[in-house]
């Protein structure tokens, strides 16, 4: 089946981190997988909840009936174990190239991991830590909420409209359709979730600097 090459225009981009840029799907299972199995979860059934949601909304969804304390208090002891943990953390395939292109235009990291997470996986990744970033510090409610979303593009200035994300879960690509923007999803677990088009990878995203200010996206999937 040939090709086919989708054009977007956009004037900021709003970036996910796990999944879209790293891989850090080793870690994020290691993690979460010991967690469900100390509280007699089915760490498979667990892993299918996690992606994209700061580990205290995915805690809330897996034992709806613990006290939202205890779930933030796990969250602390995760993330730490998951900041110090970055065996087998890589660039998603095409993310540093991605990455280099971006430079210099409106783009911002919103990601559900805090700062000093997204900090050590960009860094382990070998990919440059965007100026704006909406880390899990900064917002009220995880994704699928699309506050991370909206701030970002409040940050750089641009209407929600005038922004496309690039995702990899249900959760954010539901965050980023609410918050009224476009989006790319990225990887296997973006496939079935309807985003505005899917790629593999991001060795499929071509960006052009347009001389208005407008980024243009070739997608060919």
């Amino acid at each position: 089946m040939p090709a086919t090459t989708t054009v977007l225009n956009a004037h900021a981009l709003l970036l996910d981190m796990d999944g879209t840029l790293v891989n850090s799907d080793a870690v994020v299972e290691r993690v979460w997988r010991r967690w469900a199995e100390a509280h007699g979860l089915d760490p498979e059934e667990a892993l299918k909840v996690v992606h994209g949601r700061q580990g205290y909304a995915t805690m809330a969804v897996l034992l709806p009936d613990r006290p939202v304390e205890q779930n933030h208090a796990d969250n602390r002891v995760l993330l730490a174990q998951e900041t110090a943990d970055v065996d087998g953390v890589v660039p998603v395939p095409g993310a540093p190239a991605f990455m280099a292109a971006l430079d210099g235009l409106p783009h911002a990291l919103v990601t559900s991991a805090d700062e000093a997470l997204a900090q050590a996986r960009m860094t382990a990744a070998g990919l440059p830590m965007p100026v704006t970033r909406v880390t899990a510090e900064l917002v009220g409610a995880s994704k699928p909420d699309p506050e991370g979303f909206l701030k970002g593009a409040a940050e750089l200035g641009h209407a929600p409209a005038d922004c496309i994300v690039f995702e990899d879960s249900e959760a954010g690509i539901t965050a980023g359709r609410a918050a009224g923007m476009r989006v790319v999803g990225v990887g296997p677990r973006a496939a079935v979730h309807s985003p505005t088009v899917h790629v593999n990878d991001l060795t499929q995203v071509r960006i052009e600097a347009l001389p208005d200010g407008t980024i243009r996206l070739r997608v060919t999937a």
